[in-house]
Order: C-alpha cells, then sequence, then structure tokens
C-alpha cells in the first residue's frame, strides 16, 4: 500500500511545484527581463517561490496520488482480493493513515518554521530583483535610461562595440542643475573591467553645457552656455549603480506572513488587546466630551424665547457663537472617526494575522482530509492510470480551492469570522469524505467508470 501511494506521490508533488513555478515565472517575467541577472539568482528566486506554494502543491499531490493508488489497485482486482479475505476498508488503509499523520505533521512544522523563513527570503528577494536597474543593452533609435543620470541614443550599434550618431545628455550635477549634451558622429564603446566602468571613446564630435551661477539672487542670476568642438574624447560612466543589491531581510520581518505560530499568537493577543483599550479610551472620551441634549438651544431647562443667554447676544455674537459650536461638534464628530477607523485599523490587521495563524493548521489538515476523499473515490471509480483520476483530482481540487478563496475573502471584508471562514473548504469537504469513504467500505456507489464484471 505504501508502495502505491508513494510512488505517485513522488511524481505528482514536483510536477504540481513546476507548474505552479511555471504560473510564478509568467506573473513576474516582464520583472526579470533585460536585468542581466545571474542564473544563481534566478535559481534561489524559484526555490524560494516553490518553498511558498507548497502549501497549494501539497494537497494537489495527495489528493492526485490517493486516487490513482487505490484506482490502480481498484482497476486490478487488488483491493477486491484483500475485502474477500475479511480486512475492512479503512483497515486496509491503515498503513496509508498512519503516513498521512505523519505527512501532517510534518507539514504543519513546515508551515510553522520553514514557511516564514522562505516568505521573508522571497520577499526580500524579489524586492531586490523588481528594483533592480536594467542591464546594460542600449538598442539603436532608442533612449537608454538605465544608468543613473545619462540618456544615450545612437543611430547604429555594431557587435565589437562601434557606435554611430551619438546622443548623451548627461545630468549627473542635479544640485547645480548642470546639464550637457553630448553629439559625435561616431564612438567605440567598452566594458573596463578593472574598474567597473563603461568607457565610451567619441569621434567628432560636439559639447553643449549649461550652467549657472551659485550664491546669487535669482533674478541676478544669469546661465552661461558653453560650447566645445572635440576630435577626440573619452567618456567613464561608473556602471556599479548596476550591480546587484540584496535587501535587508529585517524590513520584511514584522509582516504576518513572516511569522511562526508562537509569534502569530503573540501578534494576534497583543491587536486583541490594544483594541479593546482603544474601546474604552472611546468610550471614555464620550462620556467626557460628548453630551446629548434634546434640543441644541435648551440649557438648564431655560429656553431661548425665555431668557435665554442667547437672545442677551447681539446679532454677531450670536453667528459668531453658533459657528464656534460647529466647529466643536465636527471636531468631535471628526475625532470619534478617527477613532473608529484606527480600531478597524487594527481589527483588520488582528484578522490578517488570524488569517495567517489558520492557513498554518489548514495545510495540515487538508492533506488528512483530501486524502480520505481521494483514497475511497478512487476506490470507488476503479480507474488507474494518469487520465482520469487527474482530471477528476483537478475538479476537487478546483472546488475546494474556491472555497478556500471565498472563505478568506469573507473574512478579509468582515462577512465571517476567521475561525469560521478559512476553515470554510474543509467543513465542506469533512461530510464528502465522511459520505464517499462509508460508501467504499460498504462496496457500494459504483460509478458509471466502473468496469463490467
Amino acid at each position: 500500500m505504501l508502495q502505491a501511494f508513494l510512488r505517485p506521490l513522488a511524481i505528482t508533488f514536483p510536477v504540481a511545484l513546476f507548474v505552479l513555478d511555471m504560473q510564478f515565472l509568467w506573473v513576474y517575467a516582464d520583472d526579470f527581463m533585460g536585468k542581466g541577472l545571474d542564473i544563481f539568482v534566478i535559481m534561489k528566486l524559484l526555490f524560494f517561490a516553490s518553498a511558498r506554494i507548497v502549501n497549494l502543491a501539497l494537497p494537489l499531490a495527495v489528493l492526485v496520488a490517493s486516487i490513482m493508488a487505490m484506482g490502480n489497485l481498484s482497476e486490478r482486482n487488488e483491493l477486491t482480493a484483500i475485502k474477500s479475505a475479511g480486512m475492512p476498508f479503512l483497515k486496509i488503509l491503515r498503513p496509508l493513515i498512519i503516513l498521512m499523520f505523519f505527512v501532517s505533521a510534518g507539514a504543519l512544522w513546515f508551515s510553522s518554521s520553514a514557511w516564514p523563513t522562505a516568505n521573508m527570503k522571497f520577499r526580500a528577494l524579489l524586492y531586490s530583483v523588481t528594483k533592480q536597474r536594467p542591464a546594460l543593452n542600449i538598442k539603436p533609435g532608442v533612449f537608454y535610461n538605465g544608468i543613473e543620470g545619462f540618456a544615450i541614443r545612437v543611430e547604429d550599434k555594431s557587435l565589437d562595440g562601434t557606435l554611430t550618431n551619438i546622443l548623451i545628455h548627461d545630468h549627473r550635477s542635479p544640485d547645480n542643475n548642470a546639464s550637457r549634451v553630448i553629439k559625435a558622429s561616431s564612438g567605440l564603446m567598452f566594458n573596463d573591467e578593472s574598474r567597473d566602468e563603461l568607457v565610451i571613446e567619441l569621434k567628432d564630435g560636439i559639447s553643449y553645457e549649461d550652467q549657472t551661477e551659485p550664491n546669487v539672487r535669482r533674478k541676478e542670476k544669469t546661465y552661461p552656455h558653453i560650447i566645445s568642438e572635440f576630435d577626440h574624447q573619452v567618456l567613464r560612466i561608473d556602471l556599479r549603480s548596476l550591480d546587484f543589491d540584496l535587501a535587508d531581510e529585517g524590513l520584511f520581518k514584522r509582516s504576518y506572513e513572516m511569522m511562526s505560530l508562537p509569534k502569530l499568537k503573540a501578534a494576534t493577543d497583543s491587536l486583541y488587546n490594544e483594541v479593546e483599550k482603544e474601546r474604552e479610551d472611546l468610550v471614555k472620551y464620550g462620556r467626557r466630551a460628548v453630551s446629548l441634549i434634546n434640543d441644541s438651544l435648551t440649557t438648564s431647562g431655560i429656553t431661548a424665547s425665555n431668557n435665554s443667554f442667547i437672545n442677551d447676544l447681539s446679532r454677531v455674537d450670536r453667528n459668531t457663537t453658533f459657528a464656534a459650536a460647529k466647529d466643536i461638534a465636527r471636531n468631535q464628530v471628526r475625532g470619534i472617526e478617527n477613532h473608529i477607523n484606527k480600531i478597524e485599523g487594527k481589527l483588520l490587521r488582528r484578522d490578517r494575522h488570524s488569517i495567517e495563524w489558520h492557513r498554518k493548521f489548514i495545510l495540515a489538515i487538508s492533506c488528512l482530509v483530501l486524502f480520505f476523499v481521494g483514497a475511497p473515490l478512487g476506490a470507488l471509480l476503479r480507474k488507474g492510470g494518469i487520465g482520469l483520476p487527474i482530471v477528476i483530482a483537478l475538479i476537487v481540487f478546483m472546488a475546494y480551492y474556491i472555497i478556500s478563496m471565498v472563505g478568506e475573502e469573507m473574512v478579509k471584508s468582515g462577512s465571517l469570522n476567521p475561525g469560521i471562514g478559512m476553515w470554510l473548504s474543509t467543513i465542506v469537504l469533512i461530510p464528502i469524505a465522511t459520505v464517499l469513504t462509508y460508501l467504499a467500505a460498504k462496496g457500494g456507489g459504483r460509478f458509471i467508470f466502473t468496469k463490467a464484471s
């Protein structure tokens, strides 16, 4: 039984990771193109991305492997023979059930320990890659802005680095508002690896340079314009701005995706206590600063029509008093609204931490639940191989994934409690797994795909 299950699992799990990795590459392909990244950086990024999608790949692989394993045994009538010997269906599955408990325990450890580390390293590396400047790739007829402070355009470029009709805008001195424009009929471009510089040898050109006079009042400033011709000029550009620089991982440590179970629990409890304190402060503020009066012109039983202090005021003072009262009321309302928004923001952060806390358990439990869906389903289908089992597994997994996403979005919107919304797909699958296991144990529920005896 273990051999029949582990073989398809060893195949489907890497395949699922590969397919999901290709989806990742498709999403971020535009951020990688043209940046001259080292192959080691790309492989490292794919490795951390694979670790982040284990929560999808592992349950899918378990589901496919369980359907294939039990489908193969049923198709060859081996499962029927074992049942005929008097062994119950659940007893047949006992080795696989024990194995799945170990897999679930490993998945729980992975989601609590390895997953946060992989998330942190992935975010730091992805941030560094997306912020990396494009590699030097000057194309004819197009301005290249990949080097800070320069815009370079050439009419033609040869493989040996020969350039024609060169136009260079040099803006390396923004503090002095100085700029230089260089035009040359031809040139040669090459890298000086010893100094990490780009060298452009210009021939037969002209340089236009604008300068401002420092420490001169704006109205009195003049803008000298310098024009110089040259037969040969060498321009050196520092390329260290193109080097890959890894972002500090500490910037991402406080994110809920980078926390282990104990840290998530501590952060959730801390946010809950902060929310309660904010609510208490809001109530105290309301009792201290807000008073509800049925009639705004009635104070201490004296009405405006009967010796009220308002009637004693002049028209200007009365309008001033009303305006001041409105401003005070608006400020009170604005202060209360800001306090409520602050509470709602902390509630949102608390729910996000709670979502991530539940997600780590879901990875472990979903493997177990999907096994109890796939194993009896394979026994009832009596079809092995990679055709029908994979189709059925994908349909079941897509339904599971869609329900999971719906539940998570409902939690984020505040429609459901995290304890219900995050477990919505599991709550739906448990009765289905129970029914399928019962049918497989009783030997009923044969589908139309069952071979005729």
